[in-house]
């Protein structure tokens, strides 16, 4: 018999054992996410968890000034799931609790097809990660009182006499980005 007929055989094999398993996989999904007509055999995903590791003033000059921010994201389900992104916003209150000081985005979003490349963090079942983002800001002449706290902070670390309010929301997703749904986890920090 010719060896090409029992590759070929081999090969529809696995095909159809991967196709069964990507089609028939367990189920989770979120609590309270709008699913009326969900599988009620499916178990249930439980929300990432988010902290405010740390928030510091790096360097600074006459200028601008650097800030440094990190999450702790923890993960309680025995699956990965996908952190795609962090959108955050970042206040100085004793200078602004109205005027954002920075912010931005950790990580991305695939769309259409995915992505080869992606920045998106796949956090392992029972895990945590830290996620961190550097922030450059510039000196204007009307922030006196402002560069006066972050350079306090800066000298000082924890104790200075900057306030820090950090808003913002986490979404994530089961460990497929072609299952399940995307879950947001909406977090606010103050220090």
């Amino acid at each position: 018999m010719n060896p090409k007929v029992f590759v070929f055989a081999a090969v529809l094999v696995i095909v159809g054992i991967l196709g069964s398993i990507v089609l028939i996989g367990p189920e989770m999904q979120a609590p309270n996410q709008g699913n009326n007509n969900a599988n009620q055999n499916a178990p249930t995903i439980k929300l990432v968890t988010v902290d405010l590791q740390d928030i510091s003033v790096t360097k600074i000059n006459e200028r601008s000034a650097t800030i440094e921010i990190a999450f702790e994201i923890s993960n309680p389900n025995p699956r990965a799931v996908i952190i795609q992104t962090m959108d955050f916003n970042l206040f100085e209150t004793g200078f602004s609790s109205s005027e954002q000081l920075a912010g931005g985005t950790i990580g991305s979003r695939p769309e259409g097809m995915v992505e080869f490349g992606s920045n998106y963090y796949t956090l392992l079942g029972e895990n945590s990660i830290v996620l961190k983002k550097k922030m450059t800001i510039t000196n204007t002449a009307t922030s006196g009182a402002l560069w006066d706290s972050l350079q306090s902070e800066y000298d000082n670390g924890e104790s200075g006499s900057a306030s820090w309010w950090v808003t913002g929301t986490v979404y994530f997703n089961l460990s497929s980005m072609t299952s399940g749904q995307e879950n947001t986890v909406p977090f606010e920090f103050f220090r």
